[in-house]
Parts: C-alpha cells; structure tokens; sequence
C-alpha cells in the first residue's frame, strides 16, 4: 500500500510504502488449536509456574480466542515443557495418521448409498461427505467409517430404514450423537455421549426407521486390532526377560504360567470374535440372497398369472 505525502524540504511528492502486517496471526484458531493451548495452560499449573487465578483467566481467554493472534500471549512467557509446543502461526501440513490429516475438505466420494431388496456398503478408504444419505428397503446396507477421510469436523449420516437396516461403525475416538426417529423400529444410542478425542470429527446419525433398525457400533479395525495384540505380546516378552536377567524363583515361573494361558486365553477370544464375525457377515451375505431370490420367484409367479 502507498500514500502520496509531501517531503520535507520539498513540494514534490513522493510515495511512502507502508509494510503490510502479518497474515498469519489473523488466521482462524481451529478447536484442535485451542485445546493444546489449554493443556499447555494445565501443565504450567501443575509445575506451579501459574496461580489457580491466572490459570482460570487464561483458559477462559483461550476457549474464547478466535485468531492465533488471541492465542499466541497466553503461553508466550511460559518456559520449558509448557512452551515445548507453542502455537503455530503458519498452518502445517499435519502429521500423517491424526484426526487433523483425515479432516480434508471437499465434497466427498460418495454422498448416498441404497439397498432395495439387496445391499450395500462403504468401506475402507473413502471419504464421508458433510452429508450422507442411505435408504434400505429390505436391504441392509453398512456405512464404515474407520478408515475414512471427513470432508469437515461435523458430518451427518441419514439412515432412512423400512423393514430394513443400516449399521454405522465409527472408530474410537470419535463423538457420535444420534437423533433418528423410529416407528415400530429403533436407533441405536449406545454409542453416544461418550467424549471425542481433541481434534476429532462428529458424526451425527440422524433419519427414520419404519419396521427396521439403524445400529451405531465402535470398533478398531483388524489391523488395529492385531497391533495392539502383539504390542501386548512383546510387552509381556520384555517382562519375562526382565524377570530372567533378574534370576527369578519358582515364583516367577508360575508367573510365566499365568501370564502364558492369559495370552492363550485372550488369543482365543479374539480369534473366536474374528470368526463369529466373519460368520455374521456370510450369514447377512446368504439372507440377502435368499431374499433377492424369494422375491423373484414371486414377482415370476404374479408375472404368468
């Protein structure tokens, strides 16, 4: 920007140029934002470096704040670990795997889903829209969401179900609020009211159900799944070594024992889990055919008459 001012000493006039100030401050705090400030804020009082006052003003002030430039004085004279991650003015590309990498705008792969007489499902790695729309006639259709993308931090999934069903599987971590109607038929609420992680989308489960049913469930994924059994495992492997390096007694080996039949024990369990639902699956697979074929047959018959 210019301005057209006299010189000193002079009748021309010269321009001036004036420096624009910084963008990045005037960018918008996200909530993400604004709760790693607050545990920044809860670590510093911990550490005695804030009063219970000064605390309480600075989170208010931080749940408040709308710009970085709001939020950036609040940890600005705190040293050490509470200003080990101090508040970005430039927005970053986000680490690979969290809730921020898989919030990625746009309009979504898929916006509808319809299962009349048969089925349908979205699964896997796609992205859900702001908003999703299934209609199940009886059908049954399954809406996957652990390892999908969200075009935005809220998304609504409306399930419209007669004589028919549609089931929502969501990941840990994310809030879920359910508000479906339901006429000789059901929603799912066992899922809702639990917290969502910071960072993490919502996903509001909304529609109709007239003689049919939409369900809500919460489940890692396989590869999730069997991460965390041998994360497990090899702890248990650490411990007997350290037990060993120690020169257990008869004590730790009956230890060794129980901890080896807990491990058989929780691996059959999964293992019956995997398979009862791989069992679900196939028997949903041949109901849905058998109906398919059942109302062919009778649309054929109605047809020769």
């Amino acid at each position: 920007m210019t301005e057209d001012v006299p010189s000193r000493g002079s009748d021309d006039q010269r321009p001036v140029v004036r420096a624009p100030e910084p963008a990045g401050p005037e960018l918008r705090a996200s909530d993400a934002d604004r709760e790693r400030v607050a545990e920044q804020l809860r670590d510093a009082l911990a550490e005695g470096r804030l009063d219970m006052e000064e605390f309480e003003e600075r989170l208010e002030a931080a749940f408040k704040a709308r710009t970085y430039r709001d939020l950036a004085p609040l940890t600005r004279d705190l040293p050490g670990q509470a200003a080990a991650a101090p508040v970005n003015m430039v927005k970053e590309p986000a680490e690979s795997g969290s809730w921020a990498s898989r919030i990625v705008g746009g309009e979504g792969s898929s916006t509808w889903g319809v299962a009349i007489l048969s089925g349908f499902e979205r699964k896997g790695r796609w992205t859900v829209p702001r908003r999703f729309t299934s209609f199940a006639f009886m059908g049954g259709g399954e809406i996957d969401l652990r390892e999908a993308s969200f075009a935005d931090r809220e998304v609504v999934v409306n399930c419209v179900a007669v004589m028919g069903g549609v089931n929502v599987v969501v990941p840990p971590g994310v809030e879920v609020v359910v508000r479906g109607i339901g006429i000789m038929g059901g929603f799912d609420h066992r899922e809702e009211g639990r917290p969502g992680d910071p960072g993490a989308p919502r996903v509001i489960v909304t529609g109709f159900a007239f003689w049919g049913g939409v369900g809500v469930e919460r489940k890692v994924t396989r590869a999730e799944r069997l991460r965390l059994r041998e994360e497990r495992r090899q702890q248990k492997l650490d411990r007997k070594a350290a037990r060993g390096a120690l020169g257990g007694g008869s004590r730790d080996r009956l230890d060794d024992v129980y901890e080896a039949h807990r491990e058989a024990l929780e691996e059959a369990r999964d293992l019956i889990r995997e398979r009862h639902e791989e069992r679900r699956e196939r028997h949903a697979e041949r109901r849905e055919r058998h109906e398919a074929r059942r109302d062919e047959r009778h649309r054929r018959r109605h047809h020769d008459f």
